[in-house]
């Protein structure tokens, strides 16, 4: 680091420290450890930006002047105190903890002197992120108005500087849960799966000073087939014999080289590549150059990764995801990245780091962004540690305008011309920021119906857009027939959409299974999850139950499983992890071993009696309570109502109704031929909604409580297996409704 940016480093780290000696926390129920280590000057100090890095830059964070006042107030002229930026003024850690309604401005205010070094370059002004519309004005002059809260954007502030100095002002409006713009999770009023709403500053501010001729952005492209890594290098004023020139390394040795015109394609061979993956997550090094008659004017350095993402067909003809063109299951959990004390911002690089390399111990190979864009540095983490990565699109809509469209929705939600553009700028711009990163392999435009609209275009655009990465179509709820994958959505689970000839089968979201723990809580009464347990034990078990079923849908065509969730969050409790981190639910390593059973060889099935998701199967029912004895397979049924499988309500989630059930209770009753009796273990593929008892020619074979959101494989009980002979069979079911949606339907597999 040149002596005068560090004597700027000083000076502004003394400054800040004086400044922040009354600074302290806003109240919040919980704080991570690594929260209650953050000071004004330590704030967010790592370099923010690791996909083109320069040696000089000055960092913004720290305490700066804030106020809130009305939508349509000027500039004020007093200031209502100081908020620690990277941090949003509803956190913690900003020192405010203050909401910020939409008819209600953020203004934030400070002064910054650019360092003597950098006399005759452009100074940047650089903001990672900030929710929602910013709005930058330097010594008096509106420069920038920017509307997306997950993309970074920046602003050259030269001219506007006086002596490299500047008042720096942002004002900043955000409608949060009443507009359609990109929003993640966030509600003005939280509630259960909706979470406290951020607003303004919330990755890192800072400044960089580049020549009038620089380096603005790159692309890399991997052609595994051709063994070479194509680079494009973009700048900005560049003059006619100008050229780009960029030399890759591996472990500080040169191993290829070349140049081009700005904007020009750079076609570096590796004639040995050392792919990327999970297990092996090889990086290579690259220095970039922008070269005027032999001469470097303008460097940095970035890096890149050999790997590929695909579609195609294992050696059994099933459609897999594809590593480097080889099939690789894909397990992780749905990770939405929310912090206690920092809300959407980590309270520290450490801190974002470390969720990371708990999921890696504990055997993951991937996880789900759910509908947050983390900082640069994430992906980074992501890129050295090998974690592959699903990236949701923020989602958006207003509820109140039926913008969150439900399930069984035959049509998608109805945004307007300029809410659809704006949806647009925002996925594009995400992209743009992203697709540099080899983790990711995966774009999620949709979750569920938040804001589903124009679903196949969107998505046709987003594989169009980039042809490097899988699109995912939507993830849960609404198919509409296009992306690389078919997501389910089955909790607890897990289950699967059948296979396909032309795309995957993945399951988006199963699990969630709660368990809160006091002490660690956002509240202590009223937390939720899909299935709460009281004890650790009990927890673990029914996890570990979770995956013993998944590795016989793995055989079965599963390509990918997203596990409900990293952490607990608000009221949330289905966290591999407390919401502060604190605690650990599951043995690390007891689990990673669960986990490696899923990359083993998958077991096959033997279809024993067929369920009526595809085709209609004839059960005798009634809704009468019927006779004791009903269960045994000797029973007269013959005066119950015969009817096509599955019995239920339509709009019940993942249910296929054939034959219409809406009262408490119903009784159902098949006969079945086994030609043998099954050598394998035996598995009950159900649908139900919601308490089910199942009796094999009497004998008690299962019984659950709850629902699930889809045909979910069970283990029969030791008696209920004994209980299937050569020749004639009966499975008979007692299903019980008690609230929301209606299902029952069952079949039977032998695993081979």
């Amino acid at each position: 680091m040149h002596a005068r940016l560090l004597s700027c480093f000083v000076l502004c780290a003394v400054t800040a420290g004086a400044l922040g000696a009354d600074w302290k926390p806003a109240p919040t129920p919980l704080m991570t450890k690594w929260g209650k280590e953050v000071k004004p000057d330590s704030a967010w100090q790592e370099y923010p930006r690791p996909q083109m890095v320069r040696k000089n830059w000055l960092n913004l964070n720290g305490l700066w002047d804030y106020a809130i006042t009305k939508k349509d107030a000027p500039k004020p002229e007093k200031w209502d105190g100081q908020i620690l930026v990277p941090f949003c003024a509803e956190s913690a850690l900003s020192g405010v903890g203050k909401s910020v309604s939409k008819d209600q401005n953020l203004w934030y205010h400070r002064t910054v002197e650019v360092p003597a070094g950098w006399k005759d370059q452009r100074v940047l002004l650089h903001f990672g992120a900030v929710d929602w519309e910013s709005t930058v004005f330097v010594n008096g002059k509106e420069l920038v108005t920017h509307k997306g809260g997950n993309d970074p954007f920046s602003v050259d502030i030269t001219d506007a500087l006086k002596d490299g100095k500047g008042e720096l002002v942002v004002r900043v409006w955000d409608p949060t849960d009443s507009g359609a713009q990109p929003r993640g999770k966030q509600q003005a009023k939280p509630e259960g799966i909706w979470y406290t709403p951020v607003t303004g500053i919330w990755q890192t501010v800072w400044l960089e000073p580049v020549p009038e001729t620089s380096i603005t952005g790159l692309r890399t492209e991997t052609r595994l087939q051709d063994k070479v890594v194509i680079v494009s290098l973009q700048s900005h004023n560049d003059k006619p014999n100008d050229r780009v020139r960029v030399t890759a390394l591996r472990n500080g040795q040169r191993i290829a080289s070349g140049d081009a015109l700005p904007n020009g394609e750079i076609t570096l061979p590796i004639l040995k590549p050392e792919l990327w993956t999970p297990d092996t997550p090889n990086l290579y090094d690259l220095k970039l150059e922008l070269v005027r008659n032999g001469q470097t004017i303008d460097e940095a350095t970035s890096y890149f990764a050999i790997r590929t993402i695909t579609t195609g067909k294992d050696d059994k003809g099933v459609m897999r995801l594809l590593l480097n063109g080889k099939p690789l299951f894909q397990v992780g959990p749905l990770d939405q990245g929310w912090w206690p004390d920092g809300l959407l911002t980590p309270p520290s690089d450490a801190a974002m780091k470390y969720d990371i390399e708990v999921l890696k111990k504990i055997g993951f190979n991937m996880l789900r962004k759910h509908i947050k864009v983390e900082p640069s540095r994430y992906y980074y983490h992501c890129d050295k540690l090998g974690m592959l990565v699903w990236q949701d699109m923020p989602s958006g809509g207003v509820p109140s305008r039926g913008q969150l469209i439900p399930p069984d929705a035959k049509e998608d939600a109805k945004f307007t011309d300029p809410e659809k553009k704006q949806f647009r700028v925002e996925l594009k711009a995400m992209m743009d920021h992203l697709k540099f990163f080899p983790c990711i392999v995966v774009w999620v435009p949709f979750n569920e119906g938040w804001g589903q609209h124009d679903t196949n275009d969107v998505l046709k655009w987003v594989k169009d857009y980039d042809r490097t990465r899988l699109v995912n179509g939507p993830s849960g709820w609404v198919d509409r027939g296009f992306g690389d994958m078919k997501d389910a959505h089955i909790y607890p689970g897990p289950g699967m959409f059948p296979t396909m000839p032309d795309r995957v089968s993945v399951l988006g979201e199963f699990g969630g299974l709660g368990l809160p723990l006091k002490g660690h809580l956002w509240k202590d009464t009223d937390n939720w999850g899909y299935r709460t347990f009281k004890t650790t034990e009990e927890l673990r078990e029914n996890y570990r139950l979770l995956v013993r079923r998944l590795h016989p849908l793995v055989g079965k065509g599963l390509s990918a499983a997203v596990y409900t969730q990293t952490t607990d969050v608000e009221v949330e409790v289905n966290g591999l992890m407390t919401y502060d981190r604190e605690i650990i639910k599951f043995d690390l390593a007891e689990t990673a071993k669960w986990h490696k059973t899923l990359f083993g060889p998958a077991p096959e099935y033997r279809e024993l009696v067929p369920t009526s998701e595809t085709t209609a199967q004839k059960w005798r029912f009634t809704t009468t309570k019927p006779a004791d004895g009903w269960e045994k397979s000797d029973f007269d049924a013959s005066k119950w109502t015969e009817a096509d499988g599955g019995f239920g309500t339509q709009g019940t989630p993942g249910a296929v109704v054939r034959t219409e059930w809406k009262i408490a209770d119903i009784w159902v009753r098949r006969g079945f031929e086994l030609k043998d009796a099954p050598t394998g273990e035996v598995i009950l593929r159900m649908h139900h909604d919601e308490d089910a008892e199942v009796y094999i020619n009497g004998v008690l074979a299962l019984k659950v409580t709850d629902w699930t959101s889809g045909y979910t494989e069970f283990f029969l009980t030791a008696e209920g297996r004994k209980a299937l002979k050569k020749g004639a069979n009966v499975i008979a079911i007692h299903c019980k409704q008690t609230r929301g949606g209606q299902y029952i339907d069952a079949g039977l597999l032998e695993l081979k």
